[in-house]
């Protein structure tokens, strides 16, 4: 009878979230599935949406841009996760007050943290005054083709960087002190300490980051929608701002939604292997 009780009370703290997931993520996602296929403004049904797709300069420049965007923000932003975490693990005077500062820019919406950066990135705004005072020309950010992508990675990163490092703090808070001081005995300096030891052990805190960041970096919009539109001359059009182009100024429902469906194979493919790599590393820690 006891079992019986258990067993009830687990199903009702599941049963609501499962029904979340199947109201917020798999219907909708069918959903769009099933649209795909449907005809759209130009005239277009089923596989052809796909084909069309495929053959637009304007989806393949998204399709380009973002891998070019996470290619560089996702090592970039583990990395310095990475960093500030042994950082703030350390035994440094005011831990605390420096992992708030570090932590604070995730409280602030996106389209807060854009608008900020949208003013920092101005011609005459303070990042140019600064580049002044150092005798550099000012920059064009945002309005330049060259520059305006790795600004918007600067925005993405400046909000990311401490919310990933918490979840690596996690990781090395977990690891044995007592690890350390085998390895000290043994005369390992700072390095090998954290070559042998905090890395292998890191390995799967640091795949939750690697994963959950680059599925939240496929879905990066605000600043994008905010600040450039997806220009200058398409440098910026990351894909979910290619999708609501799609859907909201251009009105076809129908490609949005194949585009939808492309981008979610796509995360799964990336996110498939990255399990794989990251699981592969891990088992050959353990096996060290």
């Amino acid at each position: 009878m006891a079992n019986c009780r258990n067993i009830a009370s687990a199903f009702c703290f599941v049963i609501p979230v499962v029904l979340c997931v199947i109201a917020l993520r798999l219907w909708p996602a069918a959903l769009a599935f099933a649209k795909s296929f449907e005809v759209s403004s130009a005239g277009d049904l089923g596989f052809d949406n796909y084909i069309n797709l495929f053959g637009d300069s304007d989806f393949l420049n998204s399709l380009r841009v973002t891998i070019l965007f996470l290619l560089v923000v996702n090592p970039l932003q583990v990395g310095l996760a990475l960093a500030l975490a042994l950082l703030m693990n350390a035994a440094l005077p005011a831990v605390g007050l420096w992992r708030t500062i570090v932590f604070l820019p995730i409280a602030i919406p996106p389209s807060v943290s854009a608008v900020i950066w949208g003013v920092a990135y101005r011609p005459d705004g303070p990042l140019n005054a600064v580049l002044a005072i150092l005798g550099i020309e000012p920059q064009r950010f945002l309005t330049s083709p060259e520059q305006a992508l790795s600004s918007i990675i600067v925005i993405v990163s400046w909000v990311g960087v401490g919310y990933w490092m918490t979840f690596i703090i996690a990781g090395l808070q977990d690891i044995p002190k007592s690890l350390y001081e085998a390895i000290m005995i043994d005369g390992a300096n700072a390095f090998q300490r954290f070559w042998y030891v905090t890395l292998p052990l890191l390995v799967r805190p640091i795949t939750f980051v690697l994963i959950a960041n680059t599925v939240a970096n496929f879905l990066v919009f605000a600043p994008v929608q905010i600040l450039t539109q997806g220009g200058p001359r398409g440098a910026t059009d990351l894909i979910m701002y290619q999708i609501y182009t799609r859907a909201f100024d251009l009105g076809d429902m129908q490609t949005a939604y194949a585009a939808t469906v492309i981008l979610v194979l796509v995360v799964v493919v990336i996110v498939s292997l990255q399990f794989y790599v990251m699981g592969k590393q891990d088992r050959e820690a353990r096996h060290r």
